[in-house]
């Protein structure tokens, strides 16, 4: 796992999005670095949700912001829509911007509490001058009735006044309003109820479907990625380890991590006891001194010395199914690790 390559792209001209070798690296002081993002490849087609998953620091986050240039990149290429937007700079960047939007993790703090919702939604047209007064109130209340709010009951309140669930649909408003081709979801339901979640990630269909979207979904939790999603990418520690169809992963994931992770999803059986469940065990390197070879080496039950020495290299094993390992899980063979003592999980 966690390897480079760019087997898994596809031709530049079937892809709104391509990323390719994407580096980003922040300093950590005494001539250090933080390798947050390693030469990553990936790409989307219009239309397409793309899924990126993985542990908490496993650098899926930077990834998104970086297609933003919020972080710009240290090295890579990102290319959207013809576009080259690592060499945009100023004013060239800020008019690209408009057609890429993120929707945030935490839905409060991400809305100004100063502003009524009205405004908030509406800032985008007042920024770049769409249309006139008129116009711009009829879109605002178009996209508020889209995401399930009233207009005239929520325009006037502020986000304080709202419950989480509230917040992240004028978020989704917020994003769409000025017409994106591409939308980055930074985990916009790890912070809501459950039942919250199942309506935004509805809603969030039904606004890929209206606004004819392209969206990358990030999220810790392949359980909810599955449902959104029309491929799936899962990253560790920086790097790239599988990309398949949510379907053709979840039925036989090809890397000892990705099969780590959905033996984490919890089992809704009360016979099933959490401490009887087998977990990967070690704790996650830090992203300062990666291991050498494969990152997942020091975690891996099927690790060898050649993970120590050689990083894989991604590639296909199963038609549309990519992995970056060595010794690659077949179809059906479990990953034999020990069960847990104390039932904790893995991921």
């Amino acid at each position: 796992m966690a390897g480079s390559g760019t087997a898994h792209l596809r031709s530049p001209g079937e892809t709104l999005l391509r990323i390719e070798n994407l580096v980003v690296e922040f300093p950590a002081g005494h001539g250090k670095k933080v390798h947050a993002v390693s030469d990553v490849s990936l790409d989307i087609a219009e239309g397409e949700t793309l899924g990126l998953v993985g542990e908490s620091g496993c650098g899926k986050s930077t990834t998104g912001r970086a297609v933003v240039q919020l972080p710009r990149p240290t090295s890579g290429s990102i290319r959207f829509d013809g576009t080259e937007l690592t060499e945009l700079k100023g004013e060239a960047l800020r008019r690209i911007r408009p057609r890429l939007q993120m929707i945030f993790q935490d839905p409060i703090s991400s809305l100004n509490p100063r502003r009524r919702v009205r405004d908030i939604v509406g800032e985008g047209l007042e920024i770049w001058k769409i249309g006139n007064d008129r116009s711009r109130e009829r879109k605002t209340n178009e996209v508020l009735e889209a995401v399930g709010l009233d207009p005239e009951a929520t325009g006037h309140r502020r986000p304080h006044e709202f419950s989480g669930g509230q917040c992240q649909r004028i978020s989704i408003a917020r994003a769409v309003i000025t017409d994106p081709k591409l939308i980055i979801c930074d985990e916009p339901v790890s912070a809501l109820d459950v039942s919250v979640q199942a309506q935004i990630l509805n809603l969030l269909e039904d606004m890929k479907a209206r606004y004819g979207l392209t969206m990358i979904f990030i999220a810790h939790d392949l359980a909810v990625v599955k449902n959104i999603s029309d491929r799936v990418a899962v990253m560790y520690l920086g790097k790239l380890c599988e990309v398949a169809q949510p379907d053709a992963l979840y039925a036989a994931p090809a890397h000892p991590y990705t099969a780590a992770l959905l033996l984490a999803i919890p089992v809704p059986d009360p016979t099933v006891r959490p401490g009887e469940r087998p977990i990967v065990g070690g704790e996650i390197p830090s992203p300062v001194a990666p291991p050498s070879g494969c990152r997942f080496r020091t975690r891996c039950p099927r690790a060898t010395e050649k993970c120590a020495q050689e990083e894989p290299q991604i590639r296909e094993i199963r038609t549309g199914h990519y992995v970056a390992c060595h010794y690659p899980l077949e179809p059906g063979e479990p990953l034999l690790v020990e069960p847990s003592p104390n039932g904790e999980s893995a991921g």
